[in-house]
């Protein structure tokens, strides 16, 4: 049996963040959700500008959820989280590409005669 009570807080696992750095990612995360959305509301950029934008941002927001929320960074207790990050980055990659690819050439390959 074990004598561990509720505030016991020396179990095993990874540190949790400290309330400074949850609220530094809180804030990149709203700064980084504002910028698209007023490029698109206000109409400040060309579509192709708005565009781009709106995908720096999201994969900034990514690295922020990343670091900040799920504490991931080069030590050698993340090496499985970030092996594993990487590895279902690259499948979802070869998904969605492919599916593009089978998209594209859906055409060609289902009207054979022209």
């Amino acid at each position: 049996m074990s004598t561990a009570t509720a505030t016991d807080h020396s179990h095993g696992g990874a540190a949790h963040g400290s309330v400074k750095e949850y609220v530094i990612g809180l804030m990149l995360s709203i700064v980084l959700t504002a910028i698209p959305f007023s490029v698109l509301m206000y109409d400040l950029l060309t579509p192709v500008l708005t565009l781009t934008v709106i995908l720096v941002c999201a994969i900034a927001q990514i690295f922020v959820q990343l670091i900040f929320f799920l504490h991931m960074n080069s030590s050698s207790e993340q090496i499985w989280n970030t092996t594993s990050a990487v590895f279902v980055v690259l499948i979802v990659a070869i998904v969605v590409i492919g599916s593009i690819w089978i998209m594209e050439h859906l055409n060609h390959n289902m009207l054979m005669g022209h």
